[in-house]
């Protein structure tokens, strides 16, 4: 029997890893499965299987937990860590780090690895803004014209917060900040109303949620309701990586790839 955190950090997984899974941007092709798994909250030995495929996320969560002394890298702690943040970050050894991106995506990053590795020494951590902003524009995911413009995937693949202003059955209207790009530098800019989805089929990864509360949205979906604490947690961590991204590398790679 599954430890109940590795249960919850599972059902997290599922409700985050789907809307990407659904684009194709990581995972098997299953997203159907996905969907089910975290409309229902069940998790079961085919969950787990199903999640340790996800290429991109698990070296994040493997070194998170092996950082943290924890023996399950999908425990809800580790989860959270990766997704929206939490103290576990903080103590990450870079050396360990920077092996476990070399192990990882060196192969995929290929002539630009040296690039993708500038921002090793300036504080990076193991948080999904570091793989969307960091490691995306040197494996490739921004250049394949099929998928949109630049500055919509990042704004799409990064986990981002709002406020929930109305619902209405199977959609959500949020007010939230968008990336911005401005030739130079990316930036949260002003509050602005968008819709996103939490249910489509009959199958739905968060409950209606109240007006006034904040959700965490990923791609066109809300995955769940933030605590203050994860609040908080997801706002420092995004913006970490903001600054770095801007001011600390001598190679951004949203910046090579928008012009």
């Amino acid at each position: 029997m599954l430890d109940q955190k590795v249960v919850a950090g599972l059902r997290m997984f599922a409700r985050y890893a789907y809307p990407p899974n659904l684009r194709g941007y990581c995972g098997p092709p299953d997203h159907g499965t996905l969907l089910e798994y975290g409309s229902s909250g069940v998790v079961d030995p085919d969950l787990l299987e199903l999640a340790k495929s996800f290429t991109g996320p698990w070296p994040y969560l493997t070194l998170i937990a092996a950082s943290a002394g924890i023996a399950d890298p999908f425990d809800a702690r580790v989860v959270e860590a990766y997704w929206l943040g939490n103290p576990l970050l903080d103590g990450i050894d870079v050396a360990a780090f920077a092996d476990k991106l070399d192990d990882s995506f060196r192969g995929r990053a290929g002539s630009r690895w040296s690039q993708l590795t500038e921002a090793i020494p300036h504080g990076i951590v193991p948080h999904h803004a570091f793989h969307v902003f960091g490691v995306y524009p040197w494996v490739g995911l921004l250049t394949e014209s099929d998928r949109g413009e630049p500055l919509e995937i990042l704004q799409g693949c990064r986990i981002r917060w709002g406020r929930v202003v109305e619902t209405s059955g199977d959609a959500v209207v949020v007010r939230s900040r968008p990336l911005t790009w401005d030739g130079r530098r990316l930036d949260l800019g002003p509050p602005r109303l968008e819709t996103a989805q939490r249910a489509a089929g009959g199958y739905a990864l968060v409950s209606e949620p109240a007006v006034g509360d904040w959700v965490a949205l990923h791609w066109g979906w809300v995955c769940g309701r933030l605590t203050g604490r994860q609040l908080t947690n997801l706002r420092h961590y995004s913006r970490l990586q903001l600054e770095i991204t801007n001011e600390k590398v001598e190679h951004p790679g949203p910046a090579l790839i928008m012009g």
